[in-house]
């Protein structure tokens, strides 16, 4: 009896045990492997533009500062401030896209608020009313101003070398993230993004695509 209960009670552990490391896993928890471009023969774009001079090319200025702040991980909090601009421990997935874009040299807000602007009719979110406060942190408004001033890109994900680091991807109409340099065993870029998840930058593209990819753009500098 004693030895069908310890039978019984280590089936259970392992259940528990697989269960655990599913739920770490599909939370990206758990550290995975990553590879880079060269590991596929893929040779990474490097833009001509350098906006703020710094030594370090358009694209993956974007990604440096998109990861910085991954790391610095601000709260998953969305909220309405005067001025536009949330505290730098606060944020959602376009904040990951507008701090991307500084760090780069480039004033996001500003050119979303201009295109806006001129453009109120082409942007549906807005509905005629635009509000520079709130309207560079909507994805819906983000969707329409890359789609009218970023290269737009390939939404199919199995060709692999169209999807570099710095790239913007949007799904639907309600999530935005930044493509890192890292790539899957498939050779797809993690992806660097704020939805609330332990690790803001991971191997996530596939999962995220099942929203629909919207759009994928590649930032060349303002037209």
């Amino acid at each position: 009896m004693k030895k069908k209960i310890a039978i019984m009670l280590g089936i259970v552990l392992i259940i528990i045990l697989i269960i655990l490391y599913l739920v770490l896993d599909y939370l990206r928890i758990i550290p995975r492997k990553y590879y880079d471009a060269k590991d596929f023969d893929i040779v990474e774009v490097i833009s001509k533009k350098d906006a703020d001079k710094d030594g370090i090319d358009d694209y993956h200025d974007i990604m440096l500062g998109a990861r910085k702040d991954a790391e610095s991980k601000p709260n998953y909090h969305s909220a309405y401030y005067e001025g536009g601009y949330p505290p730098e421990d606060e944020g959602v997935c376009t904040d990951v896209v507008w701090r991307a874009f500084h760090h780069a040299g480039y004033d996001l807000k500003a050119m979303v608020d201009k295109d806006i602007a001129e453009n109120v009719n082409l942007y549906p979110r807005v509905a005629g009313q635009p509000d520079p406060n709130i309207d560079f942190r909507r994805v819906p408004n983000l969707l329409v101003f890359f789609e009218r001033n970023a290269t737009s890109l390939t939404r199919d994900l199995s060709k692999i070398e169209e999807w570099q680091p710095g790239d913007i991807v949007i799904f639907s109409d309600s999530h935005i993230g930044i493509l890192s340099d890292k790539r899957n065993e498939d050779g797809l870029p993690w992806l660097i993004h704020n939805a609330s998840q332990p690790n803001r930058e991971e191997d996530t593209l596939v999962r995220w695509s099942k929203n629909e990819i919207s759009g994928h753009y590649r930032w060349d500098g303002e037209k």
